[in-house]
């Protein structure tokens, strides 16, 4: 089988992960089936968990250090060890909102070291008698298993995680993924000619970094900026409302990515045009040479 065409700045791939393969394990199969030299995942399913799973392609995969923060929300299926009233059980619920301390369990991968997690939203969708479906909202890497151990204990019953599905990873719903019986036959599909399927299903980087604040970019200083230099003032054509600090994305005049950034100074204290580094790259995405070399080996950028 030949390869497929993936776009030069990479691609996102909304994965629904069926229970038993790793996150790492799917990832593997894309990579394998493309012929790519490379993918990743933001967001770790253990394999007896379904739902969202985000696989980046090719340069996307640099995108990982900043999806892998986003936000979740989940359905779980907890099962009570003793009986309590509807009453007493959504009073408890309600205590676990907000900030909430947690400590990874023994079967991790990640140090068990104590650590803050916000839940945005717990709610109870249904319930039949120990058998308690529940809606989770929540900060990336809240322990849910941990989270049902909680409630069984502020119970005085005891519970646990009983099944667990990702509905939404940060901006990507339950909606937008595709199984993995549909991503291959989209992909055996491209290899026979018909791209279109496989090609809806491909994600542009764009999707991840039209949310962020966005700084326009002369022509004159896309080059300077593909080879790591830092942001002037001078360089700058429009930017959007931030602050010091802030991820951003740099484009070009004709909307093309270049890199994800982070600002060294808020935008209400500089104009385009003037001198002083207003961002730094952090992570690039267009390649040298893209456009034309018009700076020399002692600017910080062109204007």
């Amino acid at each position: 089988m030949k390869p497929i065409p993936i776009p030069e700045q990479g691609g996102i791939l909304i994965v629904d992960k069926q229970r038993g393969p790793s996150s790492h394990q799917v990832a593997a199969w894309v990579r394998d089936m493309l012929f790519v030299p490379s993918t990743g995942h933001a967001g770790t399913l253990d394999p007896q968990v379904s739902g969202v799973l985000v696989v980046l392609i090719g340069k996307a995969v640099r995108l990982t250090e900043i999806l892998h923060l986003d936000d979740k929300e989940y359905v779980c299926l907890m099962k009570l060890h003793g009986d309590v009233s509807d009453e007493e059980l959504a009073s408890i619920i309600t205590q676990f909102t907000g900030r909430i301390y947690q400590r990874p369990p023994k079967r991790s991968a990640v140090k068990r070291n104590l650590r803050i997690r916000e839940i945005t939203k717990l709610t109870i969708l249904s319930r039949e008698k120990n058998l308690v479906l529940l809606d989770v909202e929540c900060d990336s890497g809240t322990y849910i298993r941990s989270l049902c151990h909680h409630i069984g204990l502020a119970l005085g019953t005891g519970a646990h995680m009983q099944e667990l599905r990702r509905t939404r990873s940060g901006i990507f719903p339950e909606s937008a993924a595709h199984n993995l019986f549909e991503i291959e036959e989209a992909i055996i599909r491209a290899q026979e000619g018909d791209q279109k399927a496989f090609s809806d299903m491909i994600l542009p980087i764009e999707t991840v970094t039209s949310h962020l604040p966005e700084i326009i970019i002369k022509d004159s200083a896309v080059d300077a900026i593909c080879h790591g230099a830092s942001l002037a003032g001078t360089g700058v054509v429009t930017r959007d409302i931030c602050q010091m600090g802030d991820t951003i994305a740099m484009n070009t005049m004709d909307g093309r990515v270049i890199c994800i950034g982070e600002t060294t100074i808020s935008s209400s204290r500089y104009e385009p045009g003037d001198h002083g580094i207003v961002a730094h790259p952090k992570i690039v995405f267009m390649n040298p040479g893209t456009y034309p070399r018009l700076w020399g080996k002692k600017d910080q950028i062109s204007s």
